[in-house]
């Protein structure tokens, strides 16, 4: 049976976001448990979660997006693209400060991001899709490092 303060609860989540999240932090603050919207809050939470990680596959995603550009267009290079591996680079550091627990997986995300990656680069530069290779050629340490944009890396 639900009662009258929990669809209230519910109600202010699903009306004024802003004034739930206040109302929340100060039940807290005052330890009013009783009166928190527990299945919202958990659920908040672990979008937090879920979000640092698409931050995270966004960033890498820009990063190969550039890298791939860089290395397969070299006539088209531009400061832009270099400026936004920079950026991207800048975030992602920053996240990974933040969430250190995302480090054992970067790995996989990485590769996880690389289709994405080639799309976004064959719908850019009117490449095909088949002329990147089929998996990632970068690996995390190379997307990461600051002085990985050289001209020596392989022309496709």
């Amino acid at each position: 049976m639900t009662t009258k303060l929990e669809v209230d609860r519910h109600k202010l989540y699903d009306t004024d976001y802003l004034r739930w999240i206040e109302t929340t932090v100060e039940k807290l603050r005052t330890r009013e448990y009783s009166n928190i919207d527990w299945e919202n809050l958990i659920a908040e939470i672990e979008d937090m979660g879920r979000s640092e990680r698409r931050s995270l596959e966004s960033n890498l995603v820009v990063i190969i997006l550039h890298l791939l550009k860089w290395q397969f267009q070299p006539d088209q290079r531009s400061g832009s693209w270099k400026g936004s591996i920079v950026e991207h680079r800048r975030r992602i550091r920053k996240t990974l400060k933040d969430s250190p627990s995302l480090k054992p997986d970067l790995e996989e995300i990485l590769a996880e991001c690389y289709a994405d990656a080639v799309e976004q680069a064959s719908a850019e530069t009117g490449l095909s899709v088949e002329t990147f290779p089929p998996s990632c050629i970068y690996s995390a340490i190379e997307v990461l490092d600051s002085d990985f944009l050289t001209d020596e890396m392989i022309q496709g």
